[in-house]
C-alpha cells in the first residue's frame, strides 16, 4: 500500500482525498453559518428563526438548499446561456478554491506555498467576473446596472485590503500564511498576536471585508430596495444557490483571514494552554458572529458614501500605514515589534 501512494496515481488520490476534505468541510460549515446568521438576526429583532426542520430547526438550511435544487430553472428571453450558466459556476468555484492555502494547523494545508496570499488576492479579484457574466448575460438592465455596481465596489475595497495585507507582509517578511502565523507566536500570548502593532487597521479590514463581500451595510448590488437582488435578479434554482453560496463561501474566507492575519490562527491565546486547529474554528466563528451582527444592526449605507469611504478615507491611511509600518519595521522600533523577521519569523 506504501508503494502506491509513493506513484503519480497514489499522489493524485492523496491530493483529490484532502481537497475533498477541505470542500466537505467548507460546504458543511456553510449550513451552520446561515442557520446562525438568521438565528442572530431574528434574536436581535426578538423573533425565533428558524425552529420547525429538524431539531431546533437545525435543517432549515438543508431544506431550502433542496427546495432550490429541486425548484424549475428560468432562463430570460434573449439570455446568453452559456454565459448565463458559467458564472454562478464561477463565482462559487472561484471562492472554493481560496481555500486550498488556508492553513488550519501547523501542516494542515492543502496547498503550503510561499505566495498563498497573492492566490488568495487573484481568487477573490476573478470573482468579479463571475458578478460582471451573470448581469451582463442576463439581457436585462436591472442586473447589468447592479453587476457594474458590485464590480467597482468589489475593486474598490480590495485596495485597501490589499495594502493593509502589505503591512502584514512587511512585518513577518513572507506571504505564507502558516509563516504569518508562526511570527504571531510567543510567550505573551495573545499579545504576540499582529492585531496589537497593526491595530489601527484592524477595523478597516473588517470594513473592507464587509465590502468586498457585499454584506451589510454594503449590499448595494443586491439591495432589494434600489436595484430588486441585484445581479442576480434573473436566476433561480441552482444557479441563484450557487451564487448564495459562494457568497457565504467568501464570507467565511475573510474570517479565516482575519483570524491567521491578526488574530494568530490556531495558537492559543493563553501561553499554557495548547495550540491547535480549534482556537482557529472558534476565531473564524466569532468574526461570523461580529459580521452576523453588522447585518442585524448597522443600517445600509448610500452608494456614494460607499465610495467616498474606500477611496477618500481608507486608501490613503492604508497607504500611510504600509509607510509607517516600513519604517518601523527597518529601523526596528520596539525590539522588533514590528519586524518579525528579525526574530526568525
Amino acid at each position: 500500500m506504501d508503494n502506491f501512494f509513493n506513484t503519480g496515481l497514489g499522489t493524485a488520490v492523496i491530493i483529490a482525498g484532502q481537497a475533498l476534505l477541505v470542500v466537505g468541510f467548507v460546504m458543511i460549515s456553510m449550513l451552520f453559518l446561515v442557520y446562525g446568521d438568521r438565528k442572530i438576526w431574528a434574536a436581535v429583532q426578538m423573533r425565533r428563526g428558524p425552529n420547525v426542520v429538524g431539531p431546533w430547526g437545525l435543517l432549515q438550511t438543508v431544506a431550502d438548499a433542496a427546495k432550490y435544487v429541486f425548484k424549475e430553472i428560468v432562463v430570460p428571453a434573449g439570455a446568453d446561456r452559456p454565459v448565463f450558466f458559467l458564472a454562478p459556476m464561477l463565482s462559487f468555484v472561484l471562492a472554493m478554491m481560496a481555500w486550498a492555502v488556508i492553513p488550519f494547523d501547523q501542516g494542515w494545508v492543502l496547498a503550503n506555498i510561499n505566495v498563498a496570499i497573492l492566490f488568495v488576492f487573484a481568487m477573490s479579484s476573478l470573482e468579479v467576473y463571475g458578478v460582471i457574466m451573470g448581469g451582463w448575460a442576463s439581457n436585462s438592465k436591472y442586473p447589468f446596472l447592479g453587476s457594474l455596481r458590485s464590480a467597482a465596489q468589489m475593486i474598490s475595497y480590495e485596495v485597501s485590503l490589499g495594502l493593509i495585507i502589505v503591512g502584514i507582509i512587511i512585518s513577518t517578511g513572507s506571504m505564507n500564511l502558516t509563516a504569518i502565523v508562526n511570527a504571531q507566536e510567543g510567550p505573551a500570548g495573545i499579545f504576540n498576536w499582529y492585531w496589537l502593532p497593526h491595530l489601527p487597521m484592524v477595523a478597516l479590514f473588517f470594513i473592507s471585508a464587509l465590502a468586498e463581500t457585499n454584506r451589510p451595510p454594503f449590499d448595494l448590488p443586491e439591495a432589494e430596495s434600489e436595484l430588486v437582488a441585484g445581479f442576480f435578479v434573473e436566476y433561480s434554482s441552482t444557479p441563484f444557490l450557487l451564487f448564495m453560496a459562494g457568497e457565504y463561501i467568501a464570507i467565511f474566507l475573510m474570517c479565516a483571514l482575519m483570524s491567521l492575519l491578526f488574530f494568530g490562527g490556531w495558537l492559543s491565546p493563553i501561553p499554557f494552554l495548547a495550540d491547535g486547529w480549534w482556537w482557529m474554528i472558534l476565531k473564524m466563528a466569532f468574526f461570523f458572529f461580529l459580521f452576523a451582527m453588522v447585518k442585524a444592526i448597522v443600517p445600509r449605507y448610500r452608494y456614494d458614501q460607499l465610495m467616498r469611504i474606500g477611496w477618500k478615507v481608507f486608501l490613503p491611511l492604508s497607504l500611510a500605514w504600509v509607510v509607517i509600518v516600513a519604517f518601523l519595521a527597518k529601523f526596528e522600533v520596539l525590539g522588533g515589534f514590528w519586524a518579525r523577521w528579525t526574530m526568525g519569523g
